[in-house]
């Protein structure tokens, strides 16, 4: 080694500080570059097509912007917030599905689908909620964690609405009434704390009792419905004997109406005739007396069936007899 060509402390420093100051010219060049990239990157940016942007300026709010390609005053003088206003969201409640960020206040281990009716029995009612924004400066400005205030809302709903019906009504004819009333009084709530969320459904989607109580639960349920068939079963021959009952009252009591009918307009006949020969007796009691008999007769003899002629002259019927002979005297 050549000991002769080695620098010294002081021309290594020499040559330090010449590099030095030949990139300390080049610092404000490259800050200046930084600084510029980082203006672009901060002043253009993009909304999507379900979306509105809520620009802030120092935090308050300034105007919205549409979908597209947007500029703002960059390095943090104007913040955008993109808000999606066409998705519709969707919260789950007893299925457990739920997003453990989207806990209630009152425990997670608290069982959200467990109701009370209103003839004090549980059910196991699990529903949704569909959602969507509406108004984004007041789900921003208004309301903190609108997400769990929506929750809170559709449950308390819930809860106060099952607790009005039995549990017959829930589980059959009464589900599509508490969906509406859901949906309408959730609705009204959120609209009094201005979260600006429009509901757009409450749908309830399994109503069971509990695991617990299912056998027994059941076995009300085929009693209730063995009640039912013998009801039905009594109604039907309800049906097939009285009307057949209705049906030979009524026919009797036509037949004993007509039979009278017939027998009144027979008397009034009756009477009337007697009274038209009455009135004939008046005029000719002989003759009318004479017609009588002959009517009489005429009206008798057909039914007689030996008939004997007597002689007035006669002391005697037996000689006219014809008694136990088959051919005449002897």
């Amino acid at each position: 080694m050549d000991w002769q060509n080695v620098p010294n402390p002081d021309e290594i420093i020499d040559v330090g500080k010449k590099k030095f100051a030949s990139f300390s010219k080049k610092i404000p060049i490259v800050i200046a570059a930084l600084l510029i990239l980082s203006g672009l990157k901060g002043l253009i940016y993009s909304i999507g097509p379900d979306e509105v942007g809520v620009i802030q300026r120092f935090g308050k709010y300034i105007r919205l912007s549409s979908p597209g390609l947007h500029a703002k005053i960059p390095f943090g003088v104007e913040k955008v917030t993109p808000i999606k206003v066409e998705k519709i969201f969707k919260e789950e409640f007893g299925t457990g599905r739920e997003d453990p960020s989207s806990r209630l206040t009152f425990g997670e281990n608290r069982d959200v689908s467990l109701m009370l009716t209103g003839d004090l029995n549980i059910l196991d009612v699990r529903w949704i909620v569909q959602y969507k924004i509406k108004d984004p400066i007041k789900l921003l400005f208004v309301v903190r964690n609108p997400r769990n205030i929506i929750r809170d809302v559709s449950e308390v709903v819930m809860r106060r609405l099952v607790g009005d019906y039995s549990v017959d009504e829930v589980l059959t004819i009464k589900r599509e009434e508490i969906d509406h009333l859901a949906q309408v009084e959730t609705q009204k709530i959120l609209d009094d704390y201005q979260t600006g969320v429009q509901v757009i459904t409450v749908k309830l989607l399994d109503v069971n009792p509990p695991d617990k109580v299912k056998p027994a639960f059941n076995e009300v349920n085929e009693a209730k419905q063995e009640k039912e068939k013998m009801i039905n079963q009594a109604w039907e021959a309800y049906n097939k004997v009285i009307p057949k009952a209705k049906g030979e009252a009524e026919r009797t009591i036509r037949e004993a109406e007509g039979y009278s009918l017939d027998k009144i307009n027979r008397a009034k006949g009756e009477a009337e005739r007697f009274l038209a020969t009455l009135s004939e007796y008046k005029k000719a009691p002989e003759i009318t007396q004479k017609r009588l008999y002959l009517e009489t007769l005429n009206e008798v003899l057909p039914k007689v069936k030996d008939k004997y002629i007597i002689d007035p002259r006669q002391s005697s019927i037996l000689p006219l007899l014809d008694i136990g002979r088959k051919g005449g005297r002897e």
